[in-house]
């Protein structure tokens, strides 16, 4: 089972998505950004490494938010979610097709990797409410 992270990095009160190409898998799927976790790393240095690998930006981690668990084609996937503070940088996304600034009421919206619907399933429901509306809590 191979740990992969995901980035739920709210700012100004909108959340950071991010669009896989038609090359990887799952093809042109949204998801939260971050990547796999290497040997002897932690999940949270992992997410900061991949964040500023693939976006070019800096960040704090916060809280563990959740864990979702799915069998694709190309192996099992255990993804672990966590707050996000962005801290500095310039957004340049090096292995997104495309990414964006969601509203909550516009997750729906989008076609999202299966391991990733538990997380906007929560944030629909509001389970993470108390800091997902806004960035509070960075630095």
């Amino acid at each position: 089972m191979q740990e992969v992270t995901a980035a739920i990095l709210v700012k100004a009160g909108k959340l950071l998505i991010a669009r896989r190409s038609a090359t990887d898998k799952p093809a042109n799927k949204w998801e939260f950004p971050g990547g796999k976790v290497e040997v002897g790393e932690t999940p949270e240095a992992c997410l900061a490494r991949e964040l500023k690998e693939e976006l070019g930006i800096d960040v704090h981690i916060g809280l563990f938010l959740g864990e979702s668990c799915y069998h694709y084609e190309h192996g099992v996937f255990r993804l672990l979610a966590y707050q996000t503070f962005w801290d500095a940088g310039d957004l340049d996304p090096k292995v997104h097709d495309e990414i964006r600034w969601v509203s909550l009421n516009e997750l729906n919206h989008f076609d999202f990797a299966p391991a990733d619907l538990p997380f906007v399933e929560s944030l629909l429901n509001g389970k993470w409410d108390e800091w997902a509306r806004d960035d509070a809590g960075a630095n």
